[in-house]
């Protein structure tokens, strides 16, 4: 007995799956990395005097991560660690360091 072909609204849910597996993979992938900059960061956002000072600063720390693979241990010596992280540059004309 022959198969009847799939529908659009079927193919459609097929497709979306698809997808989602995908995403779902994808996002597991990148948790392993936040996890490690999330855990840095944490260590050197922790000394931040208010909750909104240190939630700035992780997410800040977090974007520099992501992109260095690295975040510096603190103090001058420390960011000869990372050049990466202490090279970034906040954009416009006045340009500062962007990473905490």
């Amino acid at each position: 007995m022959a198969k009847a072909p799939l529908r659009p609204s079927a193919a459609l849910t097929v497709v979306l799956l698809l997808l989602l597996v995908a995403a779902a993979s994808w996002l597991q992938t990148a948790d392993a990395a936040s996890g490690f900059c999330s855990s840095k960061c944490g260590v050197r956002c922790g000394r931040g005097g208010s909750a909104r000072a240190r939630g700035a600063c992780m997410r800040t720390c977090g974007l520099c991560c992501e992109e260095c693979n690295c975040v510096p241990t603190g103090g001058r010596a420390g960011f000869n660690e990372c050049p990466c992280y202490r090279n970034m540059l906040t954009a416009g004309p006045k340009k500062r360091p962007k990473c905490p």
